[in-house]
């Protein structure tokens, strides 16, 4: 149980740590490198240590999930689903989901995805 419980603080921490740094970028720092791209690579990176929180090694291929789930929601932005639901007037929404598909996006959430992989690997490895 203690061994649990130092996973999930473990990934809780790093949880945390991402997300502090995908707030930052997108609150300060306005460019056309860090934000659009270093940014897209962090978000399935913070996604990924969220689920592992809940979930520990529970799920066998989780890193391809997170990277399935990230190119679904970003062909949502694609179809314009924000619009079709009626939620363009909600800006929590809006930045939640994300209004413009760029298939640059999808790269980045690859490469964001490359380490998770290596994870998912070690951590089967080891079992």
């Amino acid at each position: 149980m203690a061994t649990q419980c130092q996973f999930r603080f473990k990934y809780l921490l790093i949880f945390f740590i991402f997300l502090f740094i995908e707030i930052f970028i997108a609150l300060f720092v306005k460019d056309k490198f860090i934000r659009p791209y270093l940014g897209d690579m962090f978000v399935v990176i913070v996604l990924y240590f969220f689920v592992k929180i809940f979930t520990l090694n529970k799920i066998k291929f989780l890193s391809i999930y997170i990277l399935l789930f990230a190119i679904l929601v970003e062909f949502l932005q694609y179809i314009n689903i924000v619009d079709i639901l009626n939620l363009s007037n909600i800006k929590f929404f809006k930045i939640l989901i994300g209004t413009t598909f760029d298939f640059k996006d999808i790269f980045c959430y690859f490469l964001g995805s490359i380490p998770l992989f290596v994870l998912d690997y070690l951590e089967r490895k080891k079992r």
